[in-house]
C-alpha cells in the first residue's frame, strides 16, 4: 500500500495516482481507486506479479486476510485469482468506505468482509484461521515482527498456510516463530517481501 501526496481533496475521485492495476485473473486489467491516507503504501504491480507467481497454486479456492488492506490491492487480486474468501482490515473509515465501493463495482462484494478495525484490535479477537495472510504494515515502525508474533500467538495461519510480508528492504525480512519457515524472499526498490510457510502451529 504505498501512501502518497495529492494536491486534490479527500472528496475527489482519485486519479491515476490513486489508483493500482490488478495484473491478473479474472479483473486482470482492471484500475482499482483509493482515497488520500496517511501511510497508505500500494504494494507495487512487479511485487504482486511475482507474489502471485509464487502462490499461483493456492490462491483457488483459499481463505485470505488482507490485514492492513490500505489500497486493497492484495486481497483484490486474490479475489480476482478465484480466492474464496477475503477478510479487508483496516483502521481508517476511508479506506474502508472506498474498498466496499469498489468491491460493488468490481462485483466482489460475495466474497469479501470489510473490517474496520486496527490490526492489533482485530487480532485479540477469537480466531478465524486463514490460509493465506498479507502482512504489510506502514513503514518505518518496525512493525513486522510484531504481528507476525501476533498471528502466531492467535493461531490466525492454518497449519500449511502461508503468509505475505512486506517491509523496508533494508530491515530484512523478520525473526519467525518456530513451525514457520521463510520459503522465498526479494526486493524491488525500497521494499523487501518474502514469503513464510506455515508447517505448525504452536502448542
Amino acid at each position: 500500500m504505498r501512501r502518497v501526496k495529492s494536491s486534490k481533496s479527500a472528496k475527489a475521485r482519485p486519479g491515476r495516482r490513486n489508483s493500482v492495476r490488478i495484473v491478473g485473473g479474472g479483473w486482470r486489467g482492471r484500475r482499482v481507486h483509493f482515497p488520500q491516507s496517511p501511510g497508505l503504501r500500494p504494494t507495487p504491480d512487479r511485487v504482486r506479479e511475482t507474489l502471485f507467481n509464487w502462490l499461483q497454486h493456492e490462491v483457488a479456492g483459499s481463505r485470505c486476510l488482507d490485514l492492513f488492506a490500505g489500497s486493497g490491492a492484495l486481497g483484490l487480486e486474490a479475489l480476482s485469482r478465484g480466492a474464496r474468501e477475503v477478510v479487508f482490515v483496516d483502521e481508517a473509515p476511508a479506506v474502508i468506505q472506498s474498498l466496499q465501493a469498489e468491491l460493488a463495482r468490481l462485483g466482489g462484494g460475495a466474497k469479501a468482509r470489510t473490517v474496520h478495525s486496527a490490526a492489533a484490535r482485530f487480532l485479540a479477537t477469537p480466531a478465524e484461521p486463514f490460509d493465506l495472510i498479507f502482512l504489510d504494515p506502514p513503514f518505518g515502525q518496525g512493525a513486522l515482527g510484531q504481528y507476525v508474533a501476533l498471528l502466531e500467538a492467535g493461531r490466525w495461519v492454518r497449519p500449511g498456510g502461508a503468509v505475505y510480508l512486506e517491509g523496508e528492504r533494508q530491515a530484512g525480512a523478520p525473526a519467525l516463530p518456530l513451525g514457520w519457515d521463510l520459503v522465498k524472499s526479494k526486493s524491488a526498490g525500497e521494499v523487501g517481501y518474502h514469503l513464510a510457510r506455515v508447517t505448525s502451529v504452536g502448542t
